[in-house]
């Protein structure tokens, strides 16, 4: 139980005192202050309704001119619900999140490159190196960039392909499957998503030079 710094009644942990409507500021995880199930599979619509609701009753600027405590309360409480939405808004924020509410997180080998993207992975970096040594504003430059464009597109496939296996892998958590396989299999799909977007951001700092160059 928590005291609500405005009436004063002791209250269950909640955002927004139910007595007086008043920010409470209580220490939630990012489902409980958002106030929805704790489930993988989030209906983004809903989730942003319920934020902006939320947002409008604890905003500073309804309690600019009450005491201290509740004005203290309500930054505090504003802090904790935006930054619940951006971890549960986002689906890769959302598994890691997850991982950490079950007691896992991703191996502290995660730099290792997936199995299953080696292959991609060794393309990328070689077109990388061979844009890098190419004299700017040649035929080979651009060739290579050309090439690096073309495989740029075929790495957001395969983002897009492991962003779905993420949402797969959401919904049986929802239905209780083997919570160890989905486990690996949650954390199988977060590395592989980590690698992606630093070599997608790789590829596309190389492109961006290259069209400077």
């Amino acid at each position: 139980m928590i005291e609500c710094p405005s009436c004063g009644r002791p209250q269950q942990p909640l955002l927004i005192c139910p007595d007086c409507g008043s920010p409470l500021a209580a220490p939630l995880d990012c489902f409980a202050a958002l106030g929805i199930p704790r489930t993988l599979t989030i209906d983004l619509d809903a989730l942003e309704r319920r934020y902006h609701e939320l947002s409008r009753k604890l905003h500073p600027d309804r309690f600019a001119s009450s005491a201290a405590p509740v004005r203290d309360a309500s930054l505090r409480a504003t802090a904790t619900l935006t930054r619940s939405y951006r971890t549960i808004r986002d689906p890769v924020a959302r598994g890691l999140y997850w991982l950490e509410l079950i007691g896992e997180k991703l191996s502290e080998n995660n730099k290792r490159v997936p199995p299953e993207l080696a292959e991609l992975v060794f393309e990328v970096q070689e077109q990388l190196a061979g844009m890098h040594d190419a004299p700017a504003d040649s035929d080979a430059a651009r060739e290579l960039a050309a090439q690096v464009a073309q495989r740029r597109a075929q790495l957001q496939a395969t983002m897009d392909a492991s962003l779905a296996d993420l949402e797969r892998n959401f919904v049986k958590w929802d239905q209780r499957s083997d919570e160890k396989m989905l486990t690996l299999q949650l954390k199988a799909v977060l590395s592989s998503i980590a690698y992606l977007r630093t070599l997608i951001r790789d590829v596309d700092r190389a492109l961006e030079n290259s069209k400077a160059a």
